[in-house]
């Protein structure tokens, strides 16, 4: 989930046919749901209730399947180090994207919950001061929000790698808490990313379901400026959003965007502190049983993954 809390919107119930349609308008136009849709300002559990177009799963979330990509859960606690990004690995690939740089940014930290004094620690955002970072979410079942962005941004990687992209992530469980929120928005400005995606997983309310994906509201204020980067943020976000419906058969969020799969947002460090295209993405709803089904598995985890990464293309390539 973001990193600040939001004002619960209106309840809306999203129908099979606003899925449908949006797949095909971004299908047929590499984008889906232009349009401002509000800025949100919390991100807490929000009300709702409905559906997703996807393939019914199991009553209940699954314990995560283990494999090679997903991160440990209790990785080894060392001590937090300065603003260092992994290193690209794969480089030298030839391929569409070669010559573009992405920054991919998995949401939160697995040992976050370990240093609570240390994320709760106030953090300038432009317009005002948050938390340096947050524990994130979970399943029911206990599969954390911060082991799900992490793998399936190792799935987006090696994607996005295929294609000759040099990837960075803004940190590969690698240090023991964070990094803070401005510290993920200023890894992607020094790599002068041509697109950031930063991945997460909300924590709402059951019947709440689908993906939605952030995008910078227009901020000016103190360290922050999003005027160069609302545009191109938009088109990277509606791409992503349509290639997603396609990719994994998801639809849009039935309680956050009015069926668009979009959101505008102000109040995210991660996004006020860029100066480079980028976006969040929720990609379910980890607390309602039907999304946690589809979280938990491999192979949705390698569909979302490939949804974000066409989409990214898609942005790239023009």
């Amino acid at each position: 989930m973001p990193y600040d809390e939001s004002v619960p919107p209106t309840r809306r119930r999203r129908s099979l046919l606003a899925a449908t349609a949006l797949a095909a308008v971004c299908l047929t136009a590499a984008g889906c749901g232009a349009g401002d849709v509000g800025d949100g300002t919390r991100a807490e559990p929000r009300q709702g209730g409905g559906g997703t177009s996807a393939p019914p799963p199991s009553k209940s979330a699954p314990a995560p399947e283990k494999e090679k990509t997903s991160a440990s859960s209790t990785p080894s606690a060392k001590t937090s180090k300065p603003s260092k990004p992994s290193k690209p690995a794969g480089g030298g690939a030839t391929g569409p994207l070669s010559g573009k740089t992405v920054v991919i940014d998995p949401g939160h930290n697995p040992n976050n919950h370990l240093h609570t004094g240390e994320i709760n620690r106030q953090v300038d955002i432009g317009t005002t001061h948050k938390e340096c970072d947050t524990t994130g979410t979970s399943t029911n079942s206990g599969y954390a929000e911060a082991r799900f962005t992490l793998d399936v941004s190792h799935r987006l990687r090696t994607l996005l790698q295929q294609q000759g992209a040099k990837v960075v992530l803004t940190y590969d469980n690698d240090r023991a808490y964070g990094p803070c929120v401005d510290e993920r928005a200023r890894i992607g400005n020094e790599a002068r990313a041509d697109a950031v995606v930063s991945v997460h997983a909300d924590g709402s309310a059951v019947g709440n379901r689908g993906f939605h994906v952030i995008l910078p509201a227009s901020v000016r204020g103190g360290k922050a400026d999003t005027s160069k980067i609302v545009e191109p943020s938009r088109d990277l976000g509606t791409r992503i959003a349509g290639f997603f419906v396609r990719d994994t058969g998801s639809a849009p969020s039935n309680y956050v965007g009015g069926n668009s799969g979009l959101d505008t947002r102000k109040d995210l460090g991660g996004l006020n502190l860029s100066t480079v295209p980028k976006v969040f993405i929720e990609c379910g709803n980890m607390r309602d049983p039907k999304d946690a089904a589809l979280l938990t598995s491999s192979g949705w985890r390698q569909k979302a993954a490939q949804g974000i990464a066409d989409g990214i293309s898609s942005y790239l390539k023009g």
